[in-house]
């Protein structure tokens, strides 16, 4: 077994990887005692990580960060970090001690990198706040930073504090549709978050149940949180629905927890703020 980023950093050199890839040299670790030096490979994961680790322990994100149609960063956070397409190449090159990836990483990536003594700890996506807290306490327990990671989850907490409704007024009737049509399933962190924020989410079943327009104007929501660019999802018939709002939701804020939360719970608190007379 190889010991240590050196090791694996010789192990490459001799194999002749590190003289064919593009990238910069890995950032030097953080100062004072040793951190765990990581790779992350997951958007969700990335936007974790950035805000509990220290300067410089994060080696690189992955690159579907610095894809707006798939972050849950800003593109000016994003660009502080390198970002890497998850190659083994790419990875060891970037010498970490741990990677972190989403529940699909691929097991021929993994067992690469473990057999180069690299650590790999996977994720699936969490399907509640409580989920999504348990999730950043073990990134945070991994990254040596619980302090920065419980100072997140109070974080979180507060902003969806501050986004619940005031008083006991009656509940807005509300359908998410999601990009590709897709409703906005039963027993998911978003489906969460709208009831947190006040809103009674009109059923629609089970994960990947398709919604029609049609479906839509005959059974109206009090308001509809549009996060697609289907055409159906912007069609002139919406507008004519007497008493339905529409309001867009970014998508970059459905499928991650973490600060993605604080995100999400404004926008929500705002869309059922703007109702109000």
């Amino acid at each position: 077994m190889i010991s240590g980023r050196a090791g694996r950093l010789a192990i490459l050199l001799a194999l002749g990887v590190a003289g064919c890839t593009k990238l910069a040299a890995a950032p030097a670790p953080a100062t004072g005692h040793a951190r765990t030096a990581i790779v992350s490979l997951n958007p969700c994961l990335d936007a974790v990580l950035v805000e509990i680790a220290a300067p410089g322990q994060v080696l690189a994100i992955s690159h579907y960060s610095r894809d707006p149609g798939a972050s849950s960063l800003d593109a000016a956070r994003a660009a502080q970090f390198r970002t890497t397409g998850g190659t083994v190449e790419e990875i060891i090159t970037l010498a970490p001690d741990l990677v972190v990836a989403g529940q699909f990483l691929p097991p021929a990536t993994r067992s690469a990198l473990e057999r180069l003594g690299i650590r790999v700890e996977t994720f699936g996506s969490p399907a509640s706040v409580e989920e999504s807290h348990a999730q950043s306490r073990r990134i945070a327990a991994l990254a040596g930073a619980q302090q920065n990671g419980e100072a997140l989850i109070a974080r979180i907490d507060r902003a969806l504090a501050e986004a619940a409704p005031l008083g006991a007024g009656p509940s807005p009737r509300a359908v998410l549709w999601q990009p590709g049509g897709l409703a906005a399933a039963d027993h998911t962190l978003v489906a969460e978050l709208l009831a947190r924020a006040g809103f009674a989410r009109m059923g629609t079943g089970g994960q990947g149940t398709f919604l029609t327009l049609e479906e839509v104007l005959a059974n109206p929501p009090d308001i509809l949180l549009v996060a697609g660019t289907d055409r159906a999802q912007h069609h002139p018939a919406l507008a004519a629905v007497p008493q339905m709002r529409r309001a867009e939701y970014d998508p970059s804020l459905l499928w991650c927890g973490g600060p993605t939360i604080i995100r999400a719970a404004q926008r929500l608190a705002a869309i059922r703020n703007a109702g109000r007379i």
